[in-house]
Parts: C-alpha cells; structure tokens; sequence
C-alpha cells in the first residue's frame, strides 16, 4: 500500500494520540507488531464481550477464556476499561482495513467517500461487538465513543486525512484544510453510529450514499 505524508496530528491532543496518528500517517494499514499475549488476551476479550457483553464480563472470564493466570492480563492491561479500549482499538483497525479494501480501487475521491461512508456505517452496524452493544449496552460503550474516544478519533481522521491528502497529491482535490474537513467526517459518521433515529433517512445502502452525495462530497469541493 502506497503511504501518504499529510500530518493528522492536532496540536491539542495527547503524547498517546500524536504518537499514533503518526504512526499511522507511516502506514496506516500495518499491523503493529504486538506481544502475541496480548494478542491472545485480545482475542478472548473479544470473545467474551459479545458473548456475555462488557457489564458481566470480568477480568477473571478473559483469563480463563484466554487459559492464562489473571495476573498475565493485568501485566499487560492495567484495568478493565483498558482492556476494552485495547479491544475496540483494534477492531477499529480492522474496519479501516477493510474499509481501504473496500475503496482502494475506486477512481475518484468523490466516490471513495461515497462508498466509504456506507461501508463504514453497514460494517460497524452489523459489527458483533460494536453494533452489538450500541443496541444492547450503549450506557456501557458510549463513553469509549464519546469522552474516552480520543486514540479511536486520531485513527478515523488519520484515515481519512490520508485519502484527502493523497487526493490533493494526485490534483484531484485543490482544498487546503484537509485536517478540518477529516474531522467534521469522522464526527458525522460517529454522531450517526451512536443517535441513528433522525429525520434524515440512513438505513439503506441507497440511502447511506445519498446523504454522502450531498452532504460529505461538498466538504471537499468547498461548496
């Protein structure tokens, strides 16, 4: 995958968040090299939550799903709300892989947007934890999409800032405030993940690129 070199890194955000937009400014769609235990304390973690959800499940459950002592997972995650986070970080990393997947061959920045918007929406919906819980446990996973959704936020507009940069690289995009307009889309798509009822139709695929076309497009065309 070619890299782009727009900076993404707002200068209010925390070390943690600099640290790693800029690293997914380097690459975005590598994946980190990891502590295989961690990995496979993630993968339970994962397995758990959509199987009893995050309110009932313990650090004790990922331990013995996970067949590990309890105290591996506290070396590695300090609490509970860590380990949530680490596992929602990481399928919002999977998202965007697939996501560039999803665009990667489409011509126009236009039409990146268009269908990057509907597959973000449709693929986080249908999600088994995240969609998941925002239909049964929202009081438990909003505030990691909310006031505790820094590092996720610095992921969803560097992505996005890289595309529009590597569209401004290539001519077909001449706006300058490419970090501006990242965030107002990372902010829109989030605000309808999190509240979907709105007098603005969004459930179909149709429906999801229509609200694109005329809403998200003109951000880039400065109309």
């Amino acid at each position: 995958m070619t890299t782009g070199t727009t900076q993404t890194t707002p200068s209010g955000a925390s070390p943690a968040a600099r640290r790693l937009a800029r690293a997914l400014t380097a690459d975005l769609m590598a994946e980190p090299r990891t502590d295989p235990i961690a990995e496979r304390i993630l993968d339970a973690a994962l397995a758990q939550f959509c199987a009893t959800g995050l309110t009932r499940s313990t650090m004790d459950d990922v331990a013995r799903r996970a067949g590990l002592a309890r105290v591996t997972i506290y070396r590695r995650f300090e609490n509970k709300n860590a380990l949530i986070e680490a596992v929602l970080l990481r399928e919002c990393r999977r998202c965007l892989a697939a996501l560039e997947e999803t665009v990667g061959g489409v011509p126009r920045i236009e039409q990146r947007i268009v269908e990057g918007f509907a597959f973000a929406l449709r693929y986080t919906r249908e999600h088994p934890l995240i969609g998941g819980l925002l239909r049964l446990e929202p009081q438990v996973i909003l505030p990691f999409m909310t006031v505790r959704a820094e590092l996720a936020t610095a992921i969803i507009r560097g992505f996005l800032a890289l595309h529009l940069g590597r569209a401004r690289g290539t001519g077909e995009l001449d706006q300058a405030d490419i970090e501006p307009i990242a965030e107002l889309m990372a902010r829109i798509t989030t605000s309808f993940l999190l509240s979907p009822a709105s007098c603005i139709p969004c459930e179909s695929d149709e429906e999801m690129r229509a609200f694109a076309r005329r809403y998200l497009v003109p951000l880039i065309n400065g109309r």
